[in-house]
């Protein structure tokens, strides 16, 4: 373990992306070294263990959950893992937005897919991969016709729903935390070069994804509505995929202690990790505000671009 920690380190510096002292100072520089150790020994610990069924084989996804980040992409991973039909990676595999995993090539990348038959389609999901200037153009060279999934949620709430994450990282580590407020207001104004607030221009990143598919290819989830109701939108997914309609109701039932649903298939209940569903800080009116107003120009374009009004604030 020593070694996959040093070894993700060293990843970890070599990093494609700009990682400024901010991100570091809230846990993203922890998020980068737990992803590297999972994928580095992810081969050794679980697809090297896995015995290769007659009649399957590791083959290319033939769709991708692209994002976004803290907008319920674990929880759509997780529920299309029902269906008999389609079989997903067990990692995100950042193969289109890290240079250092995109120099090893598809036949890298269809290794870290799981076996499967022909009648059954592959899913990875990489959350990155919707704010990467990359990721558009390197998805298109590989499979032009690729069927995308975008699970999006109130750009408000994902803003606070990342720092969340941050939050509890840093407590974890025992490491200071700051308050929401201080981190998105600076010097009286709204700080925009926060990550979390670039990360919920959805306009913005959508727009270089429309320069390479088609709305046609791509297919957006309501985040929102999947946590109060999941079965509507599973369902739009089963459609969208060409899947036959296998995901019911009885699949999920509402736990109360955690406050979302969780999933009930092959005689097995199965909640979402703690780290899901954690409760918001309470943020200031003002500040909300403050993020629903510079969101709402953005929010708009975005309706546009998509043919569709989410309602966000």
């Amino acid at each position: 373990m020593a070694f996959l920690l040093l070894s993700a380190l060293l990843l970890a510096q070599t990093h494609s992306a700009p990682i400024d002292h901010y991100e570091i100072e809230n846990g993203g520089l922890l998020e980068i070294l737990k992803t590297e150790v999972t994928l580095l020994s992810n081969k050794s610990e679980h697809y090297s263990a896995q015995v290769k069924p007659p009649g399957t084989s590791r083959r290319m996804p033939h769709t991708i959950i692209i994002g976004v980040r803290k907008g319920g992409t674990r929880a759509l991973l997780e529920m299309l893992d029902i269906h008999p039909n389609v079989v997903v990676a067990a990692t995100e595999v950042h193969f289109f937005d890290w240079d250092e995993n995109y120099v090893k090539g598809v036949d890298w990348y269809r290794g870290l897919m799981p076996f499967s038959y022909e009648n059954q389609i592959t899913v990875e999901k990489t959350p990155g991969y919707f704010t990467s200037p990359y990721a558009p153009e390197r998805i298109h060279a590989m499979n032009s016709s690729i069927k995308l999934l975008l699970i999006l949620r109130d750009p408000t709430e994902r803003v606070i729903s990342d720092y969340t994450q941050v939050y509890y990282n840093r407590l974890e580590s025992h490491k200071p935390v700051q308050p929401f407020e201080n981190i998105v207001i600076k010097n009286g104004e709204l700080n925009t070069k926060y990550k979390a607030i670039q990360r919920s221009l959805y306009d913005v990143h959508m727009e270089r994804w429309l320069k390479h598919f088609s709305m046609d290819q791509i297919h957006i989830v309501d985040g929102n509505t999947l946590i109060r109701d999941p079965l509507p939108e599973l369902q739009k997914v089963e459609k969208f995929l060409n899947l036959p309609p296998r995901i019911v109701p009885s699949n999920f039932y509402f736990n109360q202690t955690k406050g979302f649903y969780c999933i009930r298939s092959d005689g097995r209940e199965r909640c979402l990790h703690e780290s899901k569903g954690r409760p918001h800080p309470v943020v200031n009116s003002t500040v909300l505000d403050q993020l629903h107003s510079y969101f709402r120009e953005h929010n708009t374009n975005f309706y546009r671009m998509v043919h569709h009004n989410f309602n966000w604030h």
